[in-house]
């Protein structure tokens, strides 16, 4: 029976919607472990709550902890480009930690770790695979990724212009890193809540829908695994 450890920031409604009350609830580490029997797996979901530090810790703890043999991270996202309009959904290709800087001691560009050739950190490929096969229409992005609420269509250009990126978010850098690191494979999907000229107004109101359309996406390719 696989493991799997899914991790949401803000988005536990949908999931309650969808897989209904949890076989068992525990608290670990500070964390509400919520686990699920399914058909050949065995499901953890902990609602970690917003930001780098809780994702990466919530992270750690599934594989850790729970023996988490897949991570999923599903969840809202801000569009960085017209394309990225509301309730797009996307698979993460790779994410950018835009806001991780120790250029001033080791030379290297500002979102790069020095482990890594590039600042884009990959998630894994043969799951992007997959859940483009499943669903063509979905697009491979590229996630800007820091502890801040982006807002206002200046500040998402200017994130796109400088890294290329598709979309940005709050903690799927400390997932898919404490991920890797683990040799963990990891999967992203993530759906738009607020557009280029959106902002948090967009965001509150949208951020139930877009979740569950996010999750229908992340539980058709955990069940094709």
């Amino acid at each position: 029976m696989k493991t799997i450890g899914m991790l949401v920031a803000v988005e536990m409604d949908a999931v309650l919607s969808r897989y209904g009350r949890a076989a068992g609830v525990d608290t670990v580490g500070g964390f509400e472990l919520h686990r699920y029997e399914g058909d050949g797996y065995r499901l953890f979901v902990v609602n970690a709550g917003v930001g780098e530090l809780a994702a990466a810790a919530a992270a750690e703890l599934l594989i850790a902890v729970c023996g988490a043999e897949l991570i999923v991270n599903f969840g809202v996202v801000g569009g960085l480009t017209e394309e990225m309009a509301l309730a797009r959904t996307v698979v993460v290709e790779s994410v950018v930690h835009y806001d991780f800087d120790t250029s001033a001691w080791d030379s290297c560009e500002p979102g790069r770790y020095a482990s890594y050739p590039t600042p884009f950190i990959p998630t894994t490929p043969a799951l992007v695979e997959k859940a483009r096969q499943l669903f063509p229409e979905l697009k491979s992005a590229v996630c800007a990724s820091a502890d801040k609420f982006v807002s206002g269509a200046d500040a998402k250009r200017a994130l796109h212009e400088r890294y290329g990126a598709d979309i940005c978010e709050m903690e799927a850098a400390g997932v898919v890193l404490t991920a890797n690191r683990a040799g963990v494979p990891c999967l992203v999907i993530k759906t738009v809540s607020d557009g280029i000229t959106g902002g948090a107004e967009e965001f509150s109101k949208e951020v139930g829908r877009s979740a569950e359309l996010c999750l229908a996406v992340a539980d058709a390719v955990m069940r094709s695994l």
